[in-house]
């Protein structure tokens, strides 16, 4: 028996495993984390707050008029990666939010109703004006309306039609940048007490299209064998700069200068890509994703592909801010212009088919094996429709696709060992396409 005040042998603490990173993800956190910060000190540096949504955002505009810039997605997500969207959700459940809505819209409020208190620790400021660009997602104007219920912050909402019919009009240009002239531009100036210069703008679209060419680049070296970066996992950390706060800035033109440099090295070495569990030695399948990845679950994720040699070389979701490689570049000799095709050309504003083709040309252009869809529970814009891509992609490629479902940043949506025994399956499917070629 044990002495009654002897002390209990307790059982050492399993040590943490370690992340590896590529240097260009350690500096984008080190960029995001002073995001964070610049948002916690606004106010008593008198800076007015917008908040905003990553597609189709209007950073540049919005930089002209020296607000501090927050995106609830962006919480959301790092959130979820810190494990604490469990709770904001189960919390906001309580609050009356039903168990279909938009987990991110869940995790935010939830996150609003501990305290306001951002990822970092650091606290988030209310919000001065809240500023939509909808495109294709209704569910961000109902997410806005509970925020400004909330705060009670001025709400201005910029219009963007929707890709139809699959292309950008004279006329849908002109319905957004009169938006812009007589809403967005106005609003934007009262709040914050700044009057609007159109060559600051342009100053700061010479710096995206920098960053946009160098990001460009990046993506396109999953061309090679082997892909020295992943194009899911891997590139949610490359696109987080220029899809939220830094798209304008000489920090992200030299972000991604720096990102290009480090992997155009990779690719001379012929090195696979860095995963947190380490360099991907050989690559064994090539995938293209469609779909969000699991915040709450990323790493679990990632491991997954990186225990059986896959490697994604492209993927829809790193477009939903942009689709820079298929041409769009930001235009400084029509900078209002180029915000609205900016707005309509993001991937969540695409058409079905535009959809389809798109991830027909990543599986020819990067040489890919087949197609994986993860469906979002929660994301009835993002994930409807996506049985009838995979079938049509399957049609026109022939190569084999295979569907999974998790959820932005719901831990109780995600299945570790149903997942795997899917895409476990879906490589066999793969080896055995190969042996019929």
């Amino acid at each position: 028996m044990t002495a009654p005040n002897a002390a209990t042998p307790t059982k050492p603490a399993a040590a943490k495993p370690v992340v590896q990173k590529e240097d260009a993800m350690w500096l984008q956190k080190e960029m995001l984390n002073r995001n964070y910060h610049d948002l916690a000190i606004a106010h008593e540096q008198g800076r007015k707050v917008a908040a905003t949504f990553v597609p189709g955002n209007l950073n540049e505009l919005m930089m002209c008029f020296n607000l501090a810039r927050n995106y609830p997605e962006t919480n959301a997500l790092h959130n979820g990666m810190r494990k604490k969207t469990g709770k904001f959700i189960l919390d906001a459940e309580r609050a009356g939010q039903s168990e279909d809505v938009c987990t991110y819209v869940k995790a935010d409020l939830g996150m609003l109703l501990n305290g306001d208190t951002g990822p970092t620790g650091e606290p988030l400021p209310k919000p001065d004006i809240l500023l939509l660009s909808y495109t294709g997602c209704f569910t961000f104007m109902k997410w806005f309306e509970l925020v400004r219920h909330k705060y009670g912050s001025e709400s201005v909402m910029l219009h963007v039609p929707y890709q139809g019919d699959g292309r950008i009009t004279t006329n849908m240009v002109q319905y957004v940048v009169s938006q812009l002239k007589d809403k967005v531009i106005p609003a934007l100036e009262r709040v914050s007490g700044v009057k609007f210069d159109i060559d600051r703008l342009r100053e700061y679209m010479k710096e995206s299209v920098k960053a946009e060419e160098d990001l460009v680049q990046v993506f396109a070296a999953a061309k090679n064998r082997p892909s020295p970066i992943d194009g899911f996992f891997g590139a949610v950390y490359y696109i987080g700069p220029i899809f939220s706060a830094f798209r304008g800035t000489k920090e992200a033109t030299e972000y991604y200068r720096v990102l290009r440099s480090e992997i155009e090295q990779r690719v001379r070495e012929k090195r696979g890509p860095i995963t947190p569990e380490g360099e991907l030695k050989e690559e064994k399948y090539r995938l293209v994703v469609e779909g969000t990845p699991c915040w709450s679950n990323f790493r679990e994720f990632w491991k997954m592909f990186y225990d059986e040699g896959a490697v994604v070389v492209a993927s829809t979701y790193t477009k939903v801010g942009g689709v820079y490689d298929f041409g769009f570049r930001h235009d400084p000799d029509r900078p209002l212009e180029s915000l609205a095709e900016y707005c309509m050309g993001c991937m969540s504003n695409l058409s079905m088919s535009q959809r389809i083709d798109m991830v027909c040309h990543y599986l020819d252009e990067y040489q890919a094996d087949g197609l994986l869809v993860n469906s979002v529970k929660s994301c009835n814009s993002y994930s409807a429709g996506q049985l009838l891509m995979l079938r049509e992609i399957e049609k026109r490629t022939g190569k084999p696709a295979a569907f999974i479902e998790t959820d932005l940043v719901d831990p109780r949506y995600f299945s570790g060992a149903n997942v795997k025994t899917r895409l476990e399956s879906y490589f066999q499917m793969i080896n055995q396409k190969r042996a019929l070629q």
